[in-house]
């Protein structure tokens, strides 16, 4: 297993591996079941992200992760961080609110580590409000 501490550029990261992490991280009781969560989050990303910042983000991911999220055509319409959630909670069929939650922002947290600081910042600018909290990240917003 990876440590979130090694910069994300060294850890040379399998999918087995990121998966282990989200396993732990998530608590899932078993590999496969951190793998199908693994695969139904990224690819609402592959959704979201355009441009540069997409093509980046899938070539810091392992393969099989690249995968997972690269094939989405993005949406016409940008999801809030929220929207974002319920979506995968529909696609699911049937998983609650909080369990779409948990298995976003335990993936996301990960994966933005591996995207390392600067991607993700460039990632977080792209997408609506509401992301940065999926990725593990305090999002701040300015009072009206």
């Amino acid at each position: 297993m990876f440590s979130l501490r090694e910069p994300a550029a060294q850890t040379g990261v399998t999918f087995h591996q990121m998966t282990e992490r989200i396993r732990y991280e998530g608590a899932y009781p078993t590999g496969e079941q951190a793998e199908d969560v693994t695969r139904a989050v990224l690819g609402a990303p592959g959704r979201q992200l355009t441009g540069d910042e997409r093509v980046e983000l899938a070539a810091r991911l392992p393969f099989e992760a690249a995968l997972a999220l690269s094939p989405q055509s993005p949406a016409a319409q940008p999801l809030t961080g929220w929207s974002f959630v319920k979506d995968l909670a529909n696609l699911r069929g049937g998983g609650t609110l909080a369990t779409a939650r948990w298995d976003n922002g335990t993936v996301l947290r990960v994966v933005g580590y591996l995207a390392g600081p600067d991607l993700l910042d460039r990632i977080l600018a792209q997408l609506p409000a509401g992301y940065a909290l999926l990725f593990g990240r305090a999002e701040l917003t300015q009072a009206a």
